[in-house]
């Protein structure tokens, strides 16, 4: 007589892979898992970036140098940095600076991008990606470079330009065009990123908005103004911030190709920070200092931010 069969076993699906899914439903697992993924994040953050300003905000109300206990010293360090004579005129090559770096790297910038949005345009990836590519370069890197190209005697600039009768001498130990030098640099360097913020922003404007503008009879400066540039004013707002925030904050060309000169003609708020921070070990004067440029860089971005944002009510 043959055994009794077993009854046949239902089937069960293999479990999934790393296990038996987790119920996310309870808000405090949410809250515990967002919290582990920024964990990292926030605290490199917070040693790098939050940390140093607390220290900075500290130092500023003391007569700290590096070497001793610092002492306490209030407001002392604010009072000089506004009576200080020596930084009306590195407020003075800054605000300079700004003006020559800022519209012309935003309107480069703009112009290119302009360009290159068209899709009639050959090679438009190759002058793309060119112009990105300075960008990428160190400001470092890039400051030598051109501190050679334009080098009266070396330079390749130079050499071409004597071929066609044209003496530049030494630009940057001329007061009048060590300026203008280094703002060219910066604009050679940095516009290829507005450029391509530019772009994304031309490129998220409907066609459907220009073709309606063409069949109502607008040309290309109608539709550049009436379509193109209202379309494009929070684009505009962040670029130009961007742009003003790296004028206020230059300092690595103008440290690696005139060092401040020649006779000061660029030296700027930040090479005032430097100067007064680890040259003349000044460090709490140069905390109050860094705190007054942060704190002029906030107000102008504000300014800028209620300007576009009344604009675009405006145009609503």
């Amino acid at each position: 007589m043959s055994a009794p069969q077993s009854p046949a076993r239902r089937y069960r699906p293999p479990a999934p892979l790393g296990g038996r899914p987790r119920r996310l439903d309870s808000p405090w697992r949410r809250n515990a898992m967002a919290a582990g993924f920024l964990a990292p994040a926030l605290i490199i953050i917070g040693l790098f970036t939050i940390w140093p300003m607390l220290s900075a905000l500290r130092l500023s109300f003391t007569d700290a140098s590096g070497f001793g206990d610092p002492e306490w010293v209030g407001l002392q360090n604010y009072v000089d940095v506004f009576s200080d004579p020596d930084l009306l005129k590195a407020v003075t090559n800054t605000v300079l600076y700004t003006v020559l770096f800022t519209p012309t790297a935003v309107l480069a910038a703009l112009g290119l991008a302009l360009l290159l949005n068209s899709p009639h345009l050959p090679f438009r990836s190759f002058f793309r990606t060119a112009l990105f590519v300075p960008f990428v370069v160190s400001f470092a890197v890039a400051a030598f470079a051109w501190s050679y190209l334009i080098d009266p005697q070396v330079g390749l600039l130079n050499y071409w330009l004597r071929g066609m009768g044209i003496q530049m001498g030494n630009v940057l130990q001329d007061p009048t065009w060590a300026m203008p030098m280094v703002a060219f640099v910066a604009v050679w360097k940095l516009f290829g990123f507005y450029f391509v913020i530019f772009l994304a922003g031309l490129q998220d404007i409907p066609s459907s908005l220009y073709e309606a503008a063409r069949m109502d009879g607008a040309g290309p400066w109608s539709r550049l103004r009436h379509v193109t540039l209202p379309l494009l004013s929070n684009t505009m707002a962040f670029v130009l911030i961007f742009a003003m925030i790296a004028a206020l904050q230059a300092f690595d060309q103008i440290y690696v190709m005139t060092g401040g000169g020649p006779y000061g003609s660029t030296q700027t708020l930040v090479m005032e920070i430097y100067e007064s921070g680890f040259r003349k070990l000044e460090i709490g004067f140069a905390s109050a200092l860094s705190y007054v440029l942060l704190i002029a860089t906030l107000m102008l971005s504000l300014v800028q931010f209620a300007f576009f944002g009344r604009r675009e009510k405006d145009m609503a």
